[in-house]
């Protein structure tokens, strides 16, 4: 496949006047071709109306057609075979092992989301049977569904550029719904992108679903994401990036004179807390996993362990100890791109001037700046000190972490109950930890999209009881995932139907229930017709 650095607006490569921009390799330094040019506001207008003159023949589309699509996308992306990865690997540094489990994930995202609306039951059908002799007042046949609300505007992130970016859960769950996409490639992997983006339309046009469904356009700067969110026919937006980008269009989308859903997952610092008995138990396991956590894809998750509480004591120590052997042993490696390296540096650079935290070790090999290496390193304080510093509360996106002592159980507490939102939280204990420890657990509940027993945030498992999100800043919205099945609702809205005849309804509200789906009839929950 030749990538050109075009735009794909609605299955027709568009090529644009003014300023270019190249993929970078982060590990050498060097420019990739081709140049990419910057979509104007003509080109998000232009995809944004033919993803609305789509809408109507895609969410119409028998839910075979849209899963057909799906599944059509994945053996596109299979099909491009070794390339994709190679380019994936030169723009990104990611391994060429991650790479291929990467795309292994998004394809296997395409047949979860095509199994998932075969089914229609995610639907959530309601049907209440008229009653016409209810006194005093009659009851009507009452019906509801969840419906898509059109075009979807899809900001990918710059640490997947499989599994959260062209062809991610965002872009699929939101066609799987029958929702046209228009797409923001990410200018960290505009060539990855651009063949992903092509695999789609190759997938629309095989599956003889309307080509405006689907478009991807270029850009290096704000102006093209902040045209997509304020355009008029937009009518949701999914974000996975930093707080600071994401709270920008957050608030673009809510200044619109009619504001949409601003779906946005902004990273945390994601909690552990190593309990007493789990530190007497295995310190050094616990130790030797979280190292392993901190440093997968180079820190590069916004699960990434950031911060670690625990009781001063012996055994807390002998897990810093620990720690710090085997962040010596971990080789500093390429970061995505040479912007969140400096980042990197920059900002564990500050840490280091802060007092009463402490660097307690860090890769021994050298980094080679000029690949935009980052070095692993870990540090240590006082939950006095990590209380009164604001900027210890923010993450640093890399493989760092906090290692913070408290003196008793209620400041570990009143820690857990000062906290932000967060993505995830761990808790490393024993049964009786829990026990003891019990009202964390009802202080995180409040505070955390996701807990962890005896574990770290790191490798989601995608699966319907997944959720990916928490309360702000971690994401905007905390009752919706990014991850997992459960993220189609995002993109639908329930529409409630009275007494219409039945051959005017959607069929997952008809009488009689083809697809055996289940659905919520007077209610009992049933796959009965009704």
């Amino acid at each position: 496949m030749t990538i050109t650095g075009h735009h794909l607006i609605a299955g027709l490569e568009v090529a644009a006047n003014g300023p270019t921009f190249r993929g970078m390799n982060p590990a050498t330094g060097a420019a990739l071709e081709p140049a990419f040019a910057d979509a104007s506001e003509a080109n998000a207008d232009a995809a944004l109306r033919a993803a609305d003159a789509s809408f109507d023949g895609l969410r119409l589309a028998p839910p075979e057609q849209r899963a057909a699509l799906l599944e059509t996308i994945a053996e596109e992306i299979m099909a491009l075979g070794d390339a994709l990865l190679e380019r994936a690997h030169a723009e990104t540094a990611l391994p060429m092992a991650r790479c291929t489990g990467e795309r292994g994930r998004a394809v296997g995202q395409c047949k979860l989301f095509a199994s998932l609306i075969r089914d229609h039951s995610w639907a959530e059908a309601r049907i209440d049977h008229a009653i016409p002799e209810r006194q005093p007042l009659p009851k009507p046949d009452v019906r509801r569904v969840m419906l898509p609300i059109g075009p979807v505007v899809v900001f990918g992130a710059s640490n997947f550029p499989f599994a959260i970016s062209v062809a991610g859960t965002d872009t699929l769950c939101a066609l799987a719904a029958g929702c046209p996409v228009v797409v923001k490639a990410h200018p960290a992997h505009p060539g990855t992108c651009e063949m992903i983006g092509r695999a789609i339309v190759a997938a629309l046009v095989k599956t003889g679903l309307p080509p405006g469904s689907f478009s991807l356009l270029q850009g290096s700067g704000t102006a093209i994401g902040i045209a997509l969110v304020k355009h008029p026919l937009t009518q949701a937006v999914a974000f996975t990036g930093s707080l600071r980008g994401g709270r920008a269009l957050m608030d673009v989308a809510a200044a619109r004179p009619n504001p949409i859903p601003f779906y946005g997952e902004m990273g945390s610092v994601n909690p552990v807390f190593v309990l007493p008995g789990a530190l007497k138990e295995r310190a050094a396991k616990m130790a030797e996993g979280y190292i392993g956590s901190v440093t997968m894809g180079v820190g590069q998750f916004c699960t990434n362990p950031a911060v670690v509480i625990g009781l001063d004591s012996p055994e807390l120590n002998s897990f810093v100890s620990t720690a710090a052997e085997h962040a010596a042993k971990v080789s500093p490696q390429s970061m995505l791109h040479s912007g969140i390296c400096k980042a990197y540096d920059s900002g564990t650079a500050a840490w280091k001037d802060i007092s009463g935290l402490n660097l307690a070790g860090e890769s021994a090999a050298p980094t080679q700046p000029e690949a935009s290496q980052a070095a692993c390193r870990i540090f240590t304080t006082t939950l006095d000190v990590l209380e009164e510093n604001e900027e210890l509360k923010r993450e640093v996106f890399g493989p760092c972490s906090i290692i913070a002592a408290g003196q008793s159980k209620e400041a570990v507490l009143r820690y857990a109950s000062a906290l932000e939102g967060q993505l995830t939280a761990a808790i490393h204990g024993t049964e009786q930890d829990l026990e003891e420890y019990a009202p964390l657990i009802r202080i995180l509940e409040r505070k955390v999209g996701r807990i962890i027993f005896n574990g770290f945030g790191t490798g989601i498992e995608v699966c319907p009881s997944m959720h990916h999100g928490g309360p702000y800043p971690a994401a905007s919205h905390s009752f919706f995932t990014s991850i997992g099945t459960a993220s189609i609702y995002r993109f639908v809205r329930p529409v409630c139907y009275q007494g219409f005849p039945d051959a005017a309804l959607p069929e997952a509200l008809q009488a009689k229930n083809t697809r055996q789906s289940w659905r919520l009839i007077d209610g009992q929950l049933t796959q009965d017709d009704a």
